[in-house]
């Protein structure tokens, strides 16, 4: 099942030196063979939204059959220094944006110091520490802007994949500050992945707004969390201005809950009204308890994830039956009880709104795991354009399951395991998921990068 040709056909797929060499309606001969009878064979899922940037995690992220795992979002300080320490030790294909978050406490002057200290690489937890430092304040001077510039251009030469602009996680950012960066990323032809300001359409159309008088290009993350009860009305908004011809694409994951940082700005004061949650409603992550005011405010102190139950199902559902809206995971770093969603996202997909609430066919679920997220990346990554579909000359990026049985078996009661019916899973024609089980020892991911550099020079 190709998305980007709709074939849906018996075929026998050829691969040779990582790439698809051959569609055949006729029997090939190869060294090796995998017999995909009955079950469906689809381009390797594109995951645009993974902040498990481990083994750990990717081995989870393989056996729910995704091939290529991104940090979009919030980005990493140093995109080098993600991008060597995953260089040969990476399970499933990898990248990462260029981080605002982090990047503007490293302009700020008060904070040099402390944020030379602070580890620049590439997980999730050293980006919090970073933004964590200047959450709160402005970049007051010129001379800080132009060194956020700088900083983010570099990260960009690097090969980054665009700018990730989480800027609830820190409201100190004006919406001038905001702005000059929509204007950095449409001088560089980056786009940007943004986790709005507020959750709510006013959020959504200050983003949308900067957009269309910079003209950058834009991908709002996880609609379903962002937007809550205005879901509706923030996908129409969102389909209405790709429609006038704005470069605008959003996402989400299948699951009724979010997860963050228990001490990040989410959690400052008035966040149950702001979020329609109470104690209860909260998880954490490493004992699975419901919170009360004692426990969140012990937890805030000491700092940790926590699970917030906060959507509705009819919301869920309105997401994933979207055309246009992606399937992402925000998958968290590894943990026994992190979210479900960092297993299960794609399974999730496949077995309960495609087969079992018909909410949306197999074939456009596929296209929102694949296609969809290739196409947005190609202008940045040009190697995005071999990734996503099933053709002669595309990486041997693919995955074999079985329509009838697959299902995600990650719970908020019992934590992380492997979803079921992911069979076979190839990344740059390697197999990292054999048989239903992972393959010891193989590391066949490669970076996915930016052309910054050489578009720039032309």
């Amino acid at each position: 099942m190709d998305p980007e040709s709709g074939l849906a056909a018996i075929r026998h797929v050829g691969i040779r030196a990582g790439r698809i060499a051959a569609i055949s309606a006729k029997p090939l001969a190869g060294v090796t063979t995998i017999d995909a009878a009955g079950r469906v064979v689809a381009p390797g899922f594109i995951d645009l939204h993974a902040h498990g940037q481990t083994n750990r995690a990717s081995e989870y992220q393989a056996r729910d059959g995704v091939t290529t795992a991104l940090e979009l979002e919030v980005g990493v300080p140093d995109v080098a220094k993600f991008l060597k320490s995953r260089e040969g030790q990476a399970i499933v294909n990898f990248g990462a944006t260029a981080s605002h978050g982090a990047t503007r406490t490293l302009a700020m002057k008060e904070f040099a110091e402390e944020s030379r200290r602070t580890d620049a690489g590439g997980t999730v937890e050293r980006w919090n520490r970073l933004n964590m430092l200047g959450r709160y304040k402005a970049l007051n001077t010129p001379e800080e802007l132009s060194t956020l510039a700088a900083l983010l251009e570099k990260g960009m030469r690097e090969g980054g994949l665009g700018l990730g602009v989480a800027h609830q996680y820190y409201p100190g950012a004006t919406r001038e500050e905001i702005f000059r960066v929509f204007e950095m990323a449409a001088r560089w032809k980056a786009p940007i992945f943004t986790h709005v300001r507020s959750m709510g359409p006013e959020a959504m159309q200050e983003v949308i707004a900067d957009a269309a008088v910079t003209g950058a290009s834009l991908h709002i993350v996880h609609v379903n969390s962002m937007s809550l009860g205005a879901l509706p009305f923030v996908l129409d908004l969102i389909d209405a201005a790709a429609k006038r011809g704005l470069d605008v694409t959003t996402e989400a994951y299948p699951y009724t809950a979010a997860s963050t940082f228990i001490e990040s700005t989410i959690f400052d004061d008035g966040w149950q009204e702001r979020l329609g949650m109470s104690y209860g409603d909260i998880q954490w992550q490493n004992t699975g308890e419901r919170l009360t005011k004692e426990t969140f405010e012990r937890y805030r102190r000491e700092g940790g994830v926590a699970i917030m139950h906060m959507m509705k199902p009819e919301w869920i559902r309105r997401a994933m039956s979207s055309k246009f809206v992606m399937v992402a995971s925000d998958g968290m770093p590894y943990a026994p009880g992190a979210h479900p969603r960092t297993a299960g996202t794609f399974s999730r997909v496949l077995g309960l709104y495609v087969r079992e609430e018909k909410a949306l066919s197999l074939m456009e679920a596929l296209g929102k795991m694949t296609i969809l997220p290739a196409r947005r990346l190609e202008a940045i990554a040009p190697a995005m354009k071999n990734k996503g579909r099933i053709r002669v000359g595309a990486d041997a990026d693919i995955t074999v399951f079985d329509p009838v049985t697959v299902h995600d078996t990650a719970t908020f009661e019992k934590g992380l395991s492997f979803s079921k019916g992911i069979e076979h899973v190839l990344v740059n024609g390697v197999a990292v998921v054999r048989g239903g089980e992972t393959v010891t020892g193989a590391m066949p991911g490669r970076a996915v990068t930016g052309n910054y550099a050489s578009r720039m020079s032309r």
